[in-house]
């Protein structure tokens, strides 16, 4: 069974963020949704929130440098099968 959320947000935030959605093929109703499934995965918000510039950098740094030491992939199969016996 589905509900309703309704939120009350600045119309220049909505207008913005619905922008920056559709850039990623998706719509607002979506990503709220992605939103409140992930709070319910992780058990708390799924980000750290901040206006920091420095910590954004810093953390995007840090994940881009542990993504940089995981094994590449040559072929599509390869990915397929790394992941098929990871989740057994």
């Amino acid at each position: 069974m589905n509900t309703t959320v309704n939120v009350r947000i600045e119309k220049k935030i909505k207008a913005e963020a619905n922008k920056t959605l559709l850039g990623l093929g998706l719509d607002m109703s979506t990503a709220v949704k992605m939103f409140l499934y992930q709070v319910v995965a992780e058990q708390g918000i799924p980000f750290t929130p901040t206006k920091n510039p420095a910590a954004i950098r810093a953390r995007w740094d840090r994940q881009t440098a542990d993504a940089l030491k995981r094994p590449g992939y040559k072929t599509a199969a390869e990915l397929h099968r790394a992941l098929v016996c990871k989740t057994k």
